[in-house]
């Protein structure tokens, strides 16, 4: 029989994509975690990872592997909760794949009441904007915006993302309101240009009862989403960004909403996790703490007591 301790060295390894720093998580020496790892793939008689002198990275029986070690650790983690019954409080690690933005402005500040509120649980938080493999990544769950497509994952929706048309009041004075989404041609429109793709996003909006894509002419373009905030506030033109990104310089007066009546549909925003039978403490509390997101204002309504 496999012995657990092998599991867990494997899965810490395999989680950080290093023996050094899986050793320092577990308490042990590299050279310990790096024998485990050795013994496991000598009684499974696969090799798990490939190494060089630099960095390990999981083979592809080690990617199959590590998905149903998560499941397993899952599962003891579930068992000794519900043995400690009434005194269970999450704990662990809460490793969350969240967008660059929203993550930043929005669940951090969630993440620190959770940390307040449970000592005992630690976060490892990453900021993407890319989809990551919930599985392949050892990660607990993941925020993410726009429809749900994968049948793996369970997914609560929290929160929706809305797009504001913006620009501020100096703008706004100098060249009027658009009225519609036609007359942004008439307007210097600062534009996002897709790091992943290097093209210019399409802005959206709502004309009667149908859904349009509009890509307006411009002498601007910016590959970070605050940079248009700030070039917008500073009176260079319109833009088109999620309302979480301009409500604290709109509180302030330095940027109005334009085009309110075209706003486009809004996009639901989700806490994905594996479609596990058991799902940690750790999980169900971020997942409580953000259902009470939406409906209520952002934040300073959570009262850190899971229901």
């Amino acid at each position: 029989m496999v012995s657990f301790e092998l599991i867990v060295s494997f899965a810490s390894a395999a989680r950080h994509a290093s023996f050094a720093a899986a050793a320092r998580e577990l308490g042990l020496s590299p050279s310990a975690v790096a024998k485990n790892v050795a013994r496991l793939e000598a009684q499974l008689g696969v090799r798990l990872f490939h190494r060089t002198t630099r960095q390990v990275s999981l083979s592809p029986d080690g990617e199959t592997l590590y998905e149903r070690c998560q499941r397993i650790l899952d599962e003891v983690e579930s068992l000794d909760a519900a043995a400690a019954g009434a005194r269970a409080e999450p704990r662990g690690t809460l490793r969350i794949d969240m967008p660059v933005v929203y993550g930043r402005l929005v669940l951090l500040p969630i993440l620190a009441k959770l940390r307040a509120c449970y000592p005992q649980l630690k976060i490892d938080a990453r900021f993407s904007d890319q989809f990551v493999d919930i599985n392949l990544e050892g990660l607990d769950a993941a925020v993410r915006i726009g429809p749900l497509a994968d049948s793996r994952l369970v997914g609560r929706t929290f929160d929706q993302q809305v797009l504001w048309c913006c620009a501020s009041p100096d703008y706004i004075a100098r060249h009027g309101h658009p009225r519609s989404p036609d007359e942004l041609s008439a307007h210097t429109c600062l534009l996002f240009r897709m790091p992943s793709s290097g093209r210019d996003r399409p802005w959206q909006f709502r004309v009667g009862k149908r859904d349009c894509s509009v890509l307006p002419e411009s002498a601007v373009r910016l590959g970070d989403g605050e940079a248009l905030v700030a070039a917008a506030a500073a009176g260079m033109g319109l833009i088109q960004v999620p309302s979480y990104m301009v409500e604290h310089e709109a509180g302030r007066g330095r940027l109005v909403e334009v085009l309110p009546r075209h706003r486009p549909a809004p996009l639901p925003i989700s806490l994905v996790y594996p479609s596990h039978r058991h799902i940690p403490l750790r999980v169900q509390a971020v997942a409580e703490a953000l259902a009470e997101l939406h409906g209520t204002g952002r934040i300073a309504s959570w009262s850190g007591q899971p229901r």
